[in-house]
């Protein structure tokens, strides 16, 4: 067992890196899309386009993806991955020096995408089945999911402080952080083609017998394909609307006004989401093997709908200060309204999620797993959808805040999935 887990060391730690870049690349959406409200002139739901052209690609490249872990394996499928993901940061890059940069910046998103999913693809069912699965199996996950927040945590930050004066920004003003994103894709791809990384679930050349059963043949399965759907939309549409929220005035004569504090402020602000989400991962790794996935997600599902319903009704003149982490690697304490504390909370409630309903959705798939992980995928698109929904809420109602029952909602289903829907009831069907 010992030498098993000396075998294992290092793809993990690669997983694990890989995990880091999936946030390190997407989570450039979120600061973009404010800098795209202020230099386009658009409306909320537009600001969003980026976000969902990332995540929509999804939906397009999930079953391909599965698809190709089963043909030519893990390894290959990240190194496309990798490849793809450099050519499509490199799109948003050349889109801050273009006249039609906005057009532009939405194909390198959806480009972007496709190298996210199937980087998701691979590192999701290759951590779960190098823990040996079950309370292991999420247990690695939420420690990858753990590194995959401090990425996230340095994006807004960074991005917030290299656009300065939002009035006045540009997506060329990001273009440091895109040239940091397109380096991490050219060393990983370097290590990752002179590494070897374990197959567990390739498909053997000479077995070419259809099966009688998918992974949609699983009722919790299917469950779960809509709870991450409803997920991912929860853990991009906190911060994102808390970052408009943040950076557009108060005194707005159209839409939906907000504080109008200093972009580097706000990027502090949501990187400390993103920050809690790490801390959140954190815990629930080491705590990942004595409570289930199960009673983990019933658990923050609560607390993030009281968070919410405190945030969204909370009046924005009650302040409180509260630590952020800022661009310099530490903390400092702001002044933010309650409502905006309650949302930055909510990282820790939705820190365990991805994990343990991944965990969940998989269990007892065996040898569909790796299908199952590319049909999760599909799903992800969740992430760009559900943020479409809420800006036109948020245009509908002139109300941030109001946006929010978007979220209310998909926290719900969360809960009803861990609760209920998660149960295996297909036990009979064969996965060997």
């Amino acid at each position: 067992m010992s030498e098993q887990k000396k075998n294992y060391a290092l793809p993990i730690a690669m997983m694990i890196a890989l995990f880091a870049m999936i946030s390190f690349v997407t989570g450039l959406t979120n600061p973009l899309g404010v800098i795209v409200k202020h230099q386009f002139s658009v409306a909320n739901w537009m600001t969003q386009l980026g976000n969902a052209a990332n995540f929509i690609a999804y939906a397009f490249m999930g079953l391909p993806a599965g698809m190709m872990l089963k043909k030519i394996g893990y390894k290959k499928t990240a190194l496309a991955a990798v490849a793809v993901g450099f050519i499509g940061v490199g799109i948003q890059y050349l889109s801050g020096t273009s006249t039609n940069g906005f057009t532009i910046y939405l194909i390198g998103a959806f480009v972007s995408g496709f190298s996210m999913c199937m980087l998701n693809t691979v590192v999701n069912p290759m951590l779960n089945t190098l823990a040996g699965g079950g309370k292991k199996g999420n247990q690695l996950i939420q420690f990858g999911g753990s590194v995959n927040s401090i990425s996230a945590t340095i994006v807004p930050v960074l991005v917030g402080y290299l656009m300065g004066d939002v009035a006045k920004a540009q997506i060329s003003d990001a273009a440091p952080a895109l040239f940091i994103a397109m380096g991490i894709f050219a060393v990983v791809f370097i290590v990752l083609a002179v590494m070897n990384l374990p197959e567990p679930y390739a498909e053997k050349t000479e077995k070419k017998v259809k099966d009688a059963h998918s992974p949609m043949s699983f009722r919790h399965f299917v469950l779960g394909t809509v709870a991450i759907f409803l997920y991912v939309g929860v853990e991009v549409g906190i911060p994102n609307f808390m970052n408009l929220f943040l950076t557009t005035a108060s005194d707005v004569t159209e839409g939906a006004a907000g504080i109008g504090i200093d972009a580097a402020m706000a990027g502090s602000i949501v990187g400390t989401y993103w920050f809690l989400m790490m801390c959140g991962r954190l815990v629930g790794g080491i705590l990942g093997a004595k409570y289930s996935s199960k009673s983990q997600i019933i658990f923050v599902s609560t607390l993030a709908l009281v968070l919410l319903f405190i945030g969204m009704f909370s009046p924005t003149t009650v302040e409180v200060s509260m630590p952020v982490f800022k661009s310099d690697i530490s903390f400092g304490m702001t002044t933010v309204p309650v409502s905006v504390m309650c949302f930055v909370l909510c990282g820790l409630c939705t820190s365990v999620m991805w994990g343990g309903i991944f965990n969940l959705a998989v269990e007892g798939l065996g040898k569909y797993t790796s299908m199952g992980s590319g049909i999760f995928m599909i799903m992800v698109c969740g992430g760009g959808i559900l943020p479409l929904i809420q800006g036109a809420l948020a245009d509908i109602t002139s109300s941030y805040m109001m946006s929010y029952w978007v979220i209310v909602a998909a926290v719900c289903y969360i809960l009803y999935y861990a609760a209920i829907g998660s149960k295996n009831v297909n036990k009979d069907i064969p996965v060997e």
